[in-house]
């Protein structure tokens, strides 16, 4: 046996035993989370539809598309590997989105090739920005995000053009 097998029923007896010893109704204290666990569902899951209908009617119209074929001047112009536009366009809407890509990189580039390491690096360097914001603003009611959406995009450029800098640098 490992020692991660242990891990989540370790957690569960620490938990009970400090609620025990703190005199805590563990019972009551745990239906308590459940219900603010419920009310935060309730306040995200319409945005997160929203997101969901918003990505695959994006996908669908052919917009990505369109939007590849427009920037693709721009990314041959900096040396920006083109197979890497329409993974590098999805990431911040979608994380499935982008693994699916990702994975379709690697059957067809493969993992040890530049583009796959590439893909590799833009995925732990950057965020899913468009469901964190949803879920995260969402979860607590706010509209106005006010300059969150610009910051976490540039944010994510950043990440995108750095994480091919490093790569060309260390694995070209």
């Amino acid at each position: 046996m490992s020692v991660s097998s242990f891990a989540v029923p370790s957690m569960i007896f620490l938990i009970i035993s400090y609620g025990l010893y703190k005199k805590v109704n563990i019972y009551s204290a745990f239906l308590e989370g459940t219900k603010d666990g419920i009310a935060t569902i309730a306040n995200i899951i319409g945005p997160m539809i929203g997101i969901f209908i918003a990505v695959n009617m994006f996908k669908a119209s052919g917009a990505l598309d369109i939007l590849i074929k427009a920037i693709s001047p721009v990314a041959n112009f900096i040396k920006f590997p083109s197979e890497l536009l329409p993974f590098s366009l999805v990431r911040p809407i979608s994380g499935s989105g982008s693994l699916a890509m990702a994975t379709d990189l690697f059957k067809t580039y493969g993992t040890d090739s530049f583009i796959g390491r590439c893909a590799s690096v833009i995925m732990g360097s950057s965020e899913t920005t468009f469901y964190a914001l949803t879920v995260y603003f969402g979860a607590i009611g706010i509209k106005n995000t006010r300059h969150t959406l610009k910051c976490a995009l540039l944010s994510d450029a950043f990440a995108l053009f750095l994480s091919i800098l490093i790569c060309r640098n260390f694995f070209n």
